[in-house]
């Protein structure tokens, strides 16, 4: 991981792990003593694809999963962990690791009041650069990079190899797809998906519940809860 990143995993509670630096920790001396007295179980929401990228990001930056957490597949083991109904659990730090944003943000709420606390992940791989904040929740993923000044919202998903240009904001739930590209001062708001090889071009809006479709080039302003296709890309139509 760049060495520009402030805070290359936030969690909401004490740190977990001597590689994670929360905002409370300010040396790795702190980190390792932290990791000493607080370790809280971890647990991803989701066992399907995003879920089990998820745990793949969790383990190369050496962290212990306890289990993943899925009312459809409870009961069964997921990669050899367990997987539970999030209403068993009581305690411990979360990832949502679904794709749709609707879907992220119910369960949120729902781990939320049963005391659960977002963490955000970066794979060691990903680059973060100086000055660009993380919020709780986000997962951030292999050789995908964070320019600077950027602002990345609570749940967020960039995933594989995508790449996000400065001073961009990214609001709550937003997923941008493998090697999609978002150029500089570009906002994506809440819940709107970039898909794979996308580009959003420099200042551009994507709108709340917007869709980038795969490959398309985004020249102008995308209203809300739109899809675009194509390049440039266009409205789809629905006949």
């Amino acid at each position: 991981m760049s060495r520009g990143t402030a805070n290359p995993v936030l969690p909401f509670s004490v740190t977990t792990h001597p590689k994670i630096r929360s905002r409370a920790v300010s040396s790795a001396a702190e980190a390792a003593g932290a990791a000493k007295i607080v370790r809280m179980p971890l647990y991803i929401c989701g066992a399907g694809g995003v879920g089990r990228e998820a745990l793949d990001a969790a383990l190369a930056a050496a962290l212990d999963v306890t289990a993943f957490l899925d009312d459809a597949r409870a009961g069964e083991k997921v990669r050899g962990l367990p997987v539970l109904r999030p209403a068993d659990v009581h305690a411990g730090d979360y990832l949502v690791g679904i794709a749709a944003p609707t879907a992220r943000a119910r369960l949120s709420r729902i781990l939320d009041d049963l005391g659960l606390r977002a963490v955000t992940l970066v794979h060691p791989r990903a680059v973060i650069s100086p000055e660009t904040t993380l919020a709780e929740g986000s997962l951030i993923q292999a050789n995908a990079h964070v320019s600077s000044s950027v602002t990345v919202g609570p749940h967020v998903q960039v995933h594989y190899n995508a790449t996000i240009g400065h001073d961009t904001r990214l609001d709550a739930r937003v997923s941008v797809y493998p090697g999609a590209n978002v150029s500089g001062n570009v906002h994506l708001c809440a819940d709107a998906t970039v898909g794979s090889g996308a580009i959003v071009l420099q200042g551009l809006t994507v709108g709340p519940g917007a869709f980038v479709g795969a490959g398309a080039v985004v020249t102008r302003d995308v209203p809300a809860d739109t899809t675009v296709v194509g390049s440039p890309a266009r409205p789809l139509r629905r006949d």
